[in-house]
């Protein structure tokens, strides 16, 4: 598993919202039995609007998204069934909403 690997929303009941996870969790503590994750979810469910800063919009699977940060959690790791994508090329927004939610800078 690698940071900011993208998997399916494995629960049947909120994927039609949040229909994928980023893990976020460092590749350095692998051993633990959860990953880290933010839910991507769909940007019109919430009415096309993110949070300046919080909630950065991101283009994944030609579907506009936001990475909603407030809502990390985790999940049991062998819950996430293989990457569907990556969103490294994201990092500096992931890293910035987390700044923003834990520092607000």
């Amino acid at each position: 598993m690698a940071q900011f690997d993208v998997y399916k929303n494995p629960s049947k009941t909120s994927q039609k919202i949040y229909p994928y996870l980023v893990d976020i969790q460092s590749p350095y503590i692998s051993e633990l039995a959860t990953r880290i994750v933010i839910p991507l979810g769909k940007a019109s469910y919430f009415g096309g609007e993110a949070m300046k800063g919080l909630t950065p919009e991101i283009t994944f699977e030609d579907e506009m998204l936001l990475l909603l940060t407030p809502q990390i959690s985790s999940i049991q790791s062998k819950k996430l069934k293989g990457p569907v994508g990556s969103l490294s090329n994201f990092r500096d927004q992931i890293i910035n909403s987390m700044d923003y939610a834990i520092l607000s800078i």
